[in-house]
């Protein structure tokens, strides 16, 4: 199954041109670090026939400390949500966001680890359909309900205690932006720096100036510079295990595949005992365990 629809192509298949015998079901995942405005960004223009996805509380449980400031929810939270989205059994799922994906890609990656295999990121998000000419509408949508039924556990997933030695092992990407890897700068968090053995793989360069992924040759060649080996077990975390998604899904347009460390850095730099470096380097220049 692609990872990736074009715009053309979802405009076929919303239009009917196209018969695939599956419904499609778009949803709008409009978020931003730093902008609590994306459902005004949405009801102001979508795509025609979008839902909005809240990503703060349909695609997170509450913050805490110990789990991070994006949790996973619960998996019967996570299916009412979906219903609610109007996804069917049997549906095809297309989303999207105005940000490269890097918010949308969460709700792939969980959709994808709920066994649910028909969902696509629309490569380019609401800039590549709106540079394709398609219209666009304003105000809310509202879908009937759903009858989908989610399980949990197929995408590979590690926790903390994993993610504490997985750089000595393997690989441990950290796709947050490389100033804070290095711990130059930390907006959120209450420690700056990366986890020990990290890599910088800043989710960025994932893309093309105009929000679209790289293709799979660059990826590949991307992601081997940075140190993935088919051999070699391969871990990804972020700030919250957002845009950790966006490299898990850029990985497997790869052809390669990787697990997501859904507390990421915001859960680990609050255990009293686990360390954190700075620096460029996967092991740092300072550390501190508080």
């Amino acid at each position: 199954m692609d990872t990736l629809l074009n715009a053309a192509a979802l405009k076929d298949r919303l239009d009917g041109a196209v018969g695939t015998g599956q419904r499609t079901v778009l949803l709008d995942v409009r978020w931003a670090l730093g902008d609590p405005h994306g459902h005004d960004h949405y009801l102001r223009e979508h795509i025609p026939g979008a839902v909005f996805v809240d990503l703060a509380t349909e695609l997170a449980g509450p913050a805490e400390p110990q789990r991070g400031r994006h949790p996973l929810p619960s998996l019967e939270q996570f299916q009412e949500s979906a219903r609610r989205w109007g996804i069917n059994d049997g549906d095809a799922v297309v989303a999207y966001d105005d940000s490269g994906n890097m918010a949308a890609a969460r709700l792939w990656w969980m959709l994808r680890n709920a066994g649910f295999r028909q969902v696509h990121l629309l490569d380019g998000g609401l800039a590549a359909w709106r540079a394709a000419g398609f219209d666009v509408a304003a105000g809310p949508e509202q879908p009937a309900p759903g009858n989908v039924t989610l399980s949990e556990g197929h995408m590979p997933a590690i926790d903390a205690g994993q993610a504490a030695t997985w750089g000595r092992q393997g690989l441990l990407l950290d796709a947050r932006a490389a100033e804070r890897y290095r711990g130059e700068i930390e907006p959120v968090d209450p420690r700056a720096g990366h986890i020990p053995g990290a890599v910088s793989a800043p989710t960025t360069g994932n893309l093309e100036t105009d929000g679209r992924f790289l293709g799979p040759a660059e990826l590949r060649a991307r992601f081997e510079r940075l140190g993935y080996r088919a051999d070699v077990p391969t871990a990804v975390y972020c700030g919250s295990g957002v845009t950790a998604a966006h490299e898990i899904a850029a990985l497997e347009i790869a052809g390669f595949s990787a697990a997501l460390y859904p507390g990421s850095f915001s859960e680990w730099c609050h255990g009293a005992s686990n360390d954190v470096v700075t620096g460029p380097e996967p092991y740092g220049d300072v550390e501190a365990s508080n």
